[in-house]
């Protein structure tokens, strides 16, 4: 019976070594689906992921800063997180980078200027143009001159570019803003403004400009009487080039892009841009003659400060808006002048 016994079950041996052999096959499906739970958090892990933030570029309605909606019609900003956010004047761009609503702002270097100092960390990444009649003051047919707007009433953006070129116009006829009846204005009032007989004069731009030059309209005075210094700008916090480079490059890349293309496609590109500035696509490229856009190889130069011009342009002006209280604290220009997106831009 024993012996039976012994026969018919397995040696102890033989016992331990099917226990040892049973207990390696019961941890494989446990060991997958460890493996399986593993994988699993890594692909939910990766599907949760967030995606970049925008970088949100303020821009207004002026000629210059058109090539950057040119770039994102023609599919420039395509699969880039670029969002491009309007304002009716630069003093609504200056208040939303403060505030951080923007990240980069197409915007006159005078308000760059007025940015640092309170944000010493921005960045001009781009010469978008130099104005070269596109700003003017235009009045009433009655006026001829700029010696005649005293004791008028003048509309002008009186905390942005329009107080500076009041500033400076009224200075070439040995006059100053005491000498005339200022009238605070958006540029988006500039029109209905100078019609209704609000004012009798107004500093202003782009579609604005067009509109009241072809209802009657005098132009007394544009930027070409000071050249060089109204200059416009595509400025962005030095923390959006450190945490999104490519994002940036691409802004700057895809500008330059469109601005080649503007030049070699001038009436396929108002027509792309005009309707949204609510002029012609003839009146849009009349507005462009009153500018005039450095391409690439220019911005290298003047950015890089082997062009000094730039630079010694932007110390005047630094002097001059101090003069005239329209810059609380004297800047250095110097580090605001960032050529590195331009050294790597490739159209």
């Amino acid at each position: 019976m024993k012996v039976s016994q012994f026969r018919i079950g397995q040696p102890r041996s033989c016992q331990k070594k099917h226990w040892k052999r049973t207990r390696r096959q019961s941890r494989q499906p446990l060991s997958l689906a460890i493996l399986a739970l593993f994988i699993g958090i890594l692909v939910l892990a990766s599907c949760s992921k967030a995606p970049p933030m925008p970088l949100r570029v303020a821009v207004n309605l002026w000629p210059g800063y058109e090539t950057l909606y040119l770039a994102r019609s023609l599919g420039y900003y395509d699969n880039t997180p670029i969002k491009l956010v309007d304002f009716p004047s630069g003093t609504e761009q200056v208040r939303a980078f403060r505030n951080g609503s923007v990240d980069a702002a197409g915007i006159s270097l005078d308000q760059a200027l007025v940015l640092a100092t309170t944000h010493p960390d921005v960045r001009i990444i781009s010469i978008m143009d130099f104005s070269e009649g596109g700003d003017v003051i235009l009045s009433k047919p009655g006026i001829s001159n700029l010696k005649e707007l005293k004791g008028k009433r003048v509309g002008v953006e009186v905390s942005a570019l329009g107080a500076y070129i009041i500033t400076r116009a009224l200075e070439q006829v040995n006059l100053s803003t005491q000498d005339v009846q200022i009238v605070s204005l958006g540029l988006s009032e500039h029109e209905r403004a100078f019609k209704d007989g609000t004012i009798d004069a107004v500093v202003t731009f782009g579609p604005a400009r067009s509109k009241l030059l072809v209802a009657g309209a005098k132009q007394i005075f544009d930027s070409s009487q000071i050249p060089g210094e109204i200059v416009d700008v595509l400025l962005v916090r030095e923390k959006m080039i450190q945490e999104q480079p490519q994002t940036v490059q691409s802004l700057v890349n895809g500008r330059f892009r469109a601005l080649d293309y503007l030049a070699k496609h001038p009436q396929d590109s108002a027509i792309r841009v005009a309707p949204r500035t609510g002029v012609t696509p003839q009146q849009f490229l009349d507005s462009l003659k009153g500018l005039r856009s450095p391409d690439l190889q220019e911005n290298q130069k003047l950015l890089g400060k082997t062009d000094p011009s730039l630079l010694k342009t932007t110390i005047r002006l630094v002097d001059i808006m101090l003069e005239n209280k329209l810059l609380p604290q004297k800047v250095d220009p110097a580090p605001l002048l960032d050529d590195r997106l331009v050294k790597a831009a490739r159209l």
